[in-house]
């Protein structure tokens, strides 16, 4: 039998932050910055009273987007919907890239950014961080002919590091006009920085920038995958003609919707993150476990002035039922990704991390 032919893959793919430890039941999983409250209630009754399993999805997810463009302000036509962020991500690739094309992404940053461009044959330039924040002149540097797009995160992912809202300017500014600015603003709401913008706010009415947002992290939707873009219409356009026809399943639409008009569910996770991260930060600081400002739902933990590695740390964690995220897969030496929990959750981590520390 001839075995056909396929396309060889010379990139790693995704891993996810582990989940589950064999030998115990009850485990405390703070590697995904999953949202620390869960999701509004009023979610579920949503779904419960609206949703037809027999049914399509609305394709185009209107009632939605309706209600995206109503919250923040934007125009209807220009937002795109998707299963995640990920698969805006995906498509965007799809759209703009062929092979021996050029991508820049900061040299630490969301993976899926570098997989997909990847997928499509185009070649992925890694911008160095000054001490794990990007770089705008590094990214500047980076820039040839070839390059098509330049992806960020802000605040970034892993480093939990942000652009200031004149950095993010400068960046667009001094870019070719004809290389695409893509903003990711999964972590937008956690941030009450002064000098901080989102990209939606800075270039809404841009024409080179499309800018992301997710439902994972806040709004606690991460197992239904619902994400969404912003960007030109003529773009959104061609991105709607290559996305799949049902692509955001139904209860997705409906519990998004049902969570974005839970004004004081969204309020009461912001104030829970501020106050914990900022009471983490603290604790990990008297340990000389170095840290980020408090930005997004999640630290990145420095273990270089630690009397204890990182590896050391994350396997007394396991042995007690608490995973936090290794930082190999994105080649940050000695180091972890806390997301921050329930107050439960966050309570255990302070006592067995005294436990190990023996304070």
């Amino acid at each position: 039998m001839t075995l056909l032919k396929f396309n060889k893959i010379s990139f790693e793919s995704y891993k996810p932050g582990k989940s589950r430890l064999s030998r115990l039941k009850n485990v405390i999983k703070l590697s995904a910055n999953e949202s620390a409250l869960g999701v509004s209630p009023k979610v579920g009754k949503e779904i419960n009273k609206k949703i037809n399993f027999s049914k399509y999805p609305d394709s185009k997810s209107n009632n939605l987007r309706l209600s995206i463009s109503k919250k923040f302000n934007c125009e209807f036509a220009k937002i795109i919907c998707g299963a995640g962020s990920d698969e805006i991500i995906q498509i965007i690739c799809q759209l703009f890239l062929k092979r021996k094309d050029e991508v820049i992404v900061p040299q630490y940053s969301f993976l899926m950014y570098r997989i997909y461009s990847k997928i499509v044959g185009a070649k992925v330039l890694y911008a160095k961080e000054n001490n794990f924040k990007i770089s705008i002149s590094e990214i500047l540097n980076k820039v040839s002919k070839k390059t098509k797009i330049v992806f960020l995160a802000n605040p970034n992912n892993p480093t939990g590091t942000y652009l200031k809202k004149n950095e993010l300017l400068e960046l667009r500014k001094k870019l070719r006009s004809n290389v695409l600015l893509v903003v990711d603003d999964a972590y937008d709401e956690y941030m009450k920085k002064k000098d901080y913008a989102s990209g939606l706010k800075l270039f809404k009415k841009n024409e080179n920038v499309i800018i992301l947002r997710t439902f994972s992290k806040i709004y606690g939707l991460a197992s239904l995958r619902i994400g969404w873009g912003y960007g030109p219409k003529k773009i959104i356009d061609a991105m709607n003609i290559i996305k799949p026809p049902f692509n955001v399943n139904m209860a997705a639409q409906l519990a998004a919707v049902a969570a974005l008009n839970d004004k004081g569910f969204i309020n009461k996770s912001v104030k829970h993150n501020l106050i914990w991260a900022n009471k983490i930060k603290k604790f990990l600081n008297k340990l000389n476990i170095i840290t980020n400002e408090v930005t997004a739902n999640f630290l990145l933990l420095n273990f270089s002035k630690c009397k204890y590695s990182a590896n050391y740390v994350k396997k007394k964690l396991e042995n007690n039922g608490i995973i936090l995220r290794s930082m190999q897969t994105y080649k940050i030496n000695n180091a972890l990704r806390l997301t921050i929990g329930s107050s439960s959750a966050n309570n255990k981590l302070i006592r067995i991390l005294n436990k190990i520390f023996k304070k």
